[in-house]
């Protein structure tokens, strides 16, 4: 999870919410109801993991970071707690840092105190609104900090404002890009080694892992996982007017060891009649809306993924216990051999 990214994507993974503890916000009425009208009309099921990030979702995401099974948020902050400078050392003084999805600024920064006189913030997230917060607290703290928030959806075509000088790094935190499809993550991952060229990126992955402690990390004790599953439903009762019954869904996530991805899905308990943009949907007993997949990499994985969109792998910093990695992946300048 919960990772997500924005387009196509989502959040944890899970990776997190960007405005909350890794993941984005997202979304128009107009969008959701055109993506739940999909994903109601088509068999099987899905739709994107975005949608969880209304306020509510967003509190919710925000509680799951907190949760003893749920570990990628903590481990990632221990990691770049530890080794944020020898990342500075790597980027170099007046290094301008762009995120991809502004978070909930706890990760960068970390990355802001360790870098040596960081030239530049560059957060990038599709809704202004928490681009403008997120903006505004960081040039109160970082009173020498030029801050330029970029509202855009970075899975597609992005510019970036002019380089300042200083190496550019890439800030994608959260295993976010686990919510990609493979061919999705390629596309994104060409596409920030564009933008960085000269520079790097700093890419947190979930690590492959015992199967038990992700199933851990999606099925926790306390439910919250699943009120942040069926929330999506709640949302869409809120603001779309459909009548789903909260209590004839059940949460089911589980990992899916041959495709190396966790899933998450809302199973229908029963025969049910859904209503939206006076339409009709009948979801069968045992019928699922599949809400978010969340890949887990192996190192030699995203090296090959790195090397094949662009980039030259270099370090790469773990815990102790090899459940999450942060890879500083360099992308060569043109005039680089």
């Amino acid at each position: 999870m919960r990772a997500t990214a924005t387009g196509t994507s989502s959040r944890r993974g899970r990776a997190g919410n960007s405005a909350g503890c890794g993941l984005p916000r997202m979304g128009m009425t107009t969008e959701f109801a055109h993506d739940m009208l999909a994903a109601l009309s088509q068999a099987p099921h899905r739709i994107s993991p975005k949608y969880f990030y209304d306020a509510e979702g967003s509190r919710l995401f925000d509680r799951i970071c907190e949760l003893p099974e749920y570990y990628p948020t903590r481990t990632e902050l221990q990691i770049l707690e530890r080794h944020g400078a020898e990342m500075a050392a790597l980027a170099g003084p007046g290094a301008e840092i762009v995120e991809f999805g502004a978070g909930s600024l706890r990760k960068v920064r970390l990355l802001l105190d360790a870098f040596e006189a960081p030239a530049r913030y560059v957060p990038i997230d599709i809704s202004g609104e928490h681009l403008r917060d997120a903006a505004a607290i960081l040039r109160r703290e970082y009173p020498g900090l030029e801050v330029q928030p970029v509202v855009a959806d970075y899975t597609e075509g992005l510019q970036l404002p002019a380089s300042g000088g200083g190496k550019r790094v890439g800030f994608f935190p959260g295993s976010t890009i686990g919510n990609f499809t493979p061919d999705e993550a390629q596309a994104f991952l060409g596409s920030a080694a564009e933008l960085l060229r000269g520079g790097a990126l700093l890419l947190g992955v979930d690590l492959v892992k015992d199967p038990q402690v992700l199933h851990a990390a999606y099925n926790d004790a306390e439910g919250v996982t699943g009120l942040f599953n069926l929330n999506l439903l709640a949302r869409a009762n809120r603001e779309l007017g459909t009548n789903f019954q909260l209590r004839q869904f059940a949460h089911y996530a589980f990992y899916n060891a041959p495709l190396q991805r966790i899933e998450m899905h809302l199973v229908s308990r029963a025969r049910q009649a859904v209503a939206l943009a006076g339409e009709h949907f009948v979801l069968e007993e045992g019928e699922t809306l599949h809400t978010e997949n969340s890949y887990k990499f192996t190192m030699t994985g995203v090296r090959a993924l790195a090397q094949r969109a662009g980039f030259r792998p270099g370090p790469v910093w773990t815990d102790a216990d090899g459940l999450f990695g942060v890879h500083w992946l360099h992308a060569p300048s043109r005039s680089e051999p």
